[in-house]
């Protein structure tokens, strides 16, 4: 019901696949950043699997409420209010990692659940993953969300007229937003977010989508290939995109992100419906869904630690599609 703003990020100059490092191997919160830490519960690939958010003080957080959108940003109520000092910083927006490159299992936030922790998807009782579309394996980037941000999906779209290095699932990166592509799906728009780590060794080449189709032909396309054909293994239909399935420039997706922005604000004053969404948070202290320290810490130790229940195995199987 409504959703974030899907990143598409990668550090371009790894191609190799990811040492897959099991969190649960590790006592202890994995630590994503510096302000930002994740504590695994249960083992990975099951369904009670969850990965909650700390912050710096080791407080429970929600990625989805509590991480600000703009990096470095000051806050008034948990929301950045912080003037951009040039339009580059004005472009440097804070990414949560859900799906690393390269991987198959479909991780995300979920948002209806009390801090919304990363799960992995469901469908029918079983963990969902994507398929090997050849020559990829699994995702061709790492995935993620805009926090701070929610399509409404009560508001209908003025545009669409529709309703490199491998990173870790849960850290939060500063990125730069480059362009966007809007994906069609069931008849909602469904946006999806082009930008690069800041930390890129060729970050300072890429202010625009042009500079990808510059810089690394052929990434925009094989991007495009695998949104149209990813679903169609499930027996699905290709998907279908917008503007002739063009990738907009960066000032179109800054005005999509300011007005997603806008829609999770009004979503966490409880001026629209938000549906089965959980808006749990711990930094907003005048939204009426704002909890204390303690309460948060009672929400996480009421996830079951009881054994798995399921660990499935990937599949492996390969997939040769297009025309």
């Amino acid at each position: 019901f409504g959703s974030f703003l899907r990143l598409l990020h990668t550090i371009w100059q790894y191609g190799q696949h990811p040492n897959i490092i099991s969190l649960a191997a590790r006592p202890g919160p994995h630590c994503a950043m510096a302000s930002y830490c994740t504590e695994e519960h249960s083992q990975p690939r099951s369904p009670s699997y969850h990965l909650f958010f700390k912050n710096v003080a080791g407080h429970y957080i929600s990625p989805f409420h509590d991480i600000p959108l703009k990096v470095d940003s000051t806050v008034e109520n948990g929301i950045p209010t912080k003037r951009a000092r040039n339009d580059e910083y004005e472009n440097l927006f804070n990414m949560v990692v859900e799906v690393p490159r390269w991987t198959n299992a479909k991780m995300e936030i979920a948002t209806k659940e009390p801090l919304n922790p990363i799960k992995q998807d469901r469908k029918d009782g079983k963990l969902q993953y994507v398929a090997n579309i050849f020559p990829h394996k699994g995702y061709i980037w790492n995935y993620g969300a805009l926090p701070q941000t929610w399509e409404d999906p009560h508001r209908k779209d003025k545009s669409t007229d529709c309703c490199s290095k491998v990173l870790s699932c849960g850290e939060v990166i500063p990125v730069k937003i480059l362009g966007i592509l809007a994906l069609i799906d069931q008849g909602e728009t469904d946006w999806k977010i082009i930008a690069i780590n800041v930390n890129d060794p060729e970050a300072s080449k890429f202010h625009d989508i042009d500079d990808v189709k510059k810089y690394k032909p052929g990434y925009l396309e094989a991007t495009l290939n695998w949104f149209r054909f990813y679903k169609v293994p499930e027996g699905k239909p290709e998907n279908q995109f917008a503007f002739n399935a063009e990738f907009k420039n960066k000032a179109f997706a800054l005005d999509v992100i300011k007005s997603t922005h806008e829609c999770w604000k009004a979503l966490l004053m409880k001026k629209c419906d938000g549906g089965a969404i959980k808006c749990t948070n711990v930094h907003i202290s005048d939204s009426p869904f704002h909890c204390t320290q303690e309460e948060a810490r009672s929400i996480v130790e009421l996830v079951s630690s009881s054994p798995n229940q399921e660990n499935n195995t990937e599949d492996q199987m390969w997939h040769f599609l297009g025309k």
